[in-house]
């Protein structure tokens, strides 16, 4: 089988998770035009390894069960390499129609790799189309290949490989399923010689398990600084349990003129109160991961900012850079015009190709939706699409609009995600009151440049001096 494609071909398509929604928009659209497809998966969100399905991908179009593959991940780099690992496989990435026309006509590749993180939708099927419609016709070119292919020989293919299957699914339920009889029946988990006696009564035996903020705060606020969105539990009688608002806390200095001496000072102070991490421009990334790299106060930085208008192409790639350069937490503007536009979609492509791109690297995601220029109904909007985007928080504000964060925003937007995503208030949170109203509405992280003086006032302490906007 060659290409362009004849009425009879068959198109393999795989993916990991980061390019299963777009590795299913190509089906479809294959499906759509006539296109014979064989999907080897992946067939869910849940976390897979991307060799496993590249190599299925590959292996059928070297025994030529498939006339082309399409191999889609977050970069389309690993897979690639992958595919190139089979013999008979010329496997080549497309960044946009003319690479992909360039891949086909110059070296007849066989296995199209693209970057879910790097395209829009649109694009990537007009890469697709241009891929499978575009022949290697000139002789210069197919010499050039056959030396390519002749570096094969003496390479035997390997044995048919099966798509591993994703058990995440499976195994979450069963976790889930286990996670709502133990919390129906507490109980399952005392006794005698258990972390709490039968009348559920504080720890008479502290069990060592890392859980109980009553026994052990500080490996809980290990926990909490690792995984900042989690949530903890806890029974009647625990005891008491400290308040540490420093650990909700980013530190912030977003104005535009901040110095390097501002920056250095900003890093102090978290290390100093113990924040959860210092948010900064793109542009300090690897100064603040200089200061702060090893320690437990992360580097946050903002994407898009602050009028969320930049393509989000460009979105993706600023991310990944900042993540590189030390960055473990993102706070993305959406495409506020898309959404007041109506245009869901695209507000969901927007965050979606960010967050693919922050999961590569390690980074969470928190998305802003500037709450002061959103209807009721639009706020609901952009966090059901940071929820299905599967960002990590969704925030209010970028402190650079007309309003900033309200109890009744935070209430709403926690809502909105099912308090499954953290909600982060940022903009005009200027006191430990307020802080304490936005709490309690449902921010489990707070945006502040007066973090110093929330902090002081936690503590009844006298403030040090007047606070200064950092926006």
């Amino acid at each position: 089988m060659s290409l362009p494609l004849s009425p009879t071909d068959r198109v393999v398509v795989a993916s990991d998770h980061g390019g299963f929604p777009l590795k299913e928009a190509i089906a479809k659209h294959l499906r759509g035009k006539g296109v014979g497809v064989v999907d080897v998966g992946t067939h869910s969100k849940d976390a897979v390894d991307y060799p496993v399905f590249a190599r299925a991908a590959a292996e059928m179009v070297a025994r030529r069960e498939a006339a082309a593959g399409i191999v889609v991940d977050g970069a389309g780099i690993g897979s690639g390499m992958v595919a190139n690992k089979i013999p008979g496989v010329r496997a080549a990435m497309a960044f946009d129609v003319a690479t992909a026309n360039n891949a086909r006509e110059h070296n007849d590749a066989n296995v199209l790799t693209l970057g879910a993180g790097y395209l829009s939708e649109e694009l990537a099927l007009k890469i697709v189309d241009a891929f499978l419609s575009t022949g290697c016709t000139v002789d210069r070119h197919k010499r050039r290949v056959a030396m390519i292919d002749a570096l094969d020989e003496g390479r035997p293919l390997p044995a048919p490989t099966a798509p591993m299957k994703n058990p995440t699914g499976d195994f979450q339920s069963l976790v889930n399923a286990i996670t709502q009889v133990l919390s129906a029946n507490p109980s399952l988990l005392s006794g005698p010689g258990g972390a709490h006696d039968a009348g559920g009564s504080s720890c008479a035996n502290c069990s060592g398990c890392g859980h109980c903020v009553s026994k052990r705060p500080d490996a809980v606020r290990e926990m909490i600084a690792s995984n900042p969105g989690m949530r903890l539990s806890s029974q009647l009688g625990v005891g008491h349990v400290p308040q540490d608002i420093a650990k909700l806390i980013d530190h912030t200095l977003l104005k535009p003129d901040a110095t390097y001496e501002q920056i250095d000072a900003l890093c102090d102070e978290a290390l100093k109160y113990g924040f959860a991490s210092v948010c900064v421009n793109p542009v300090h990334v690897k100064r603040c991961y200089g200061k702060l790299g090893g320690s437990p106060v992360l580097v946050c930085t903002v994407i898009g900012f602050p009028l969320g208008a930049t393509p989000s192409e460009v979105k993706a790639l600023e991310a990944r850079k900042a993540i590189r350069e030390g960055a473990r937490e993102i706070d993305m503007v959406i495409n506020i015009g898309a959404l007041k536009s109506g245009d869901h979609k695209a507000v969901y492509d927007d965050i979606r190709m960010v967050v693919e791109a922050a999961r590569d690297g390690g980074a969470l995601v928190k998305v802003i939706i500037e709450t002061a220029l959103l209807t009721d109904e639009e706020k609901i909007a952009a966090c059901v699409a940071a929820k299905k985007a599967r960002a990590d928080f969704v925030k209010t504000s970028t402190g650079f609009a007309k309003g900033g964060a309200t109890a009744a925003d935070v209430a709403l937007m926690a809502k909105a995600v099912d308090h499954k995503l953290g909600v982060k208030a940022s903009g005009g949170v200027g006191s430990h009151e307020v802080a304490k109203q936005m709490i309690a509405a449902g921010a489990s992280r707070i945006g502040a440049s007066v973090g110093v003086k929330i902090v002081q006032e936690s503590k009844g302490e006298k403030v040090s001096a007047p606070a200064k906007a950092a926006y």
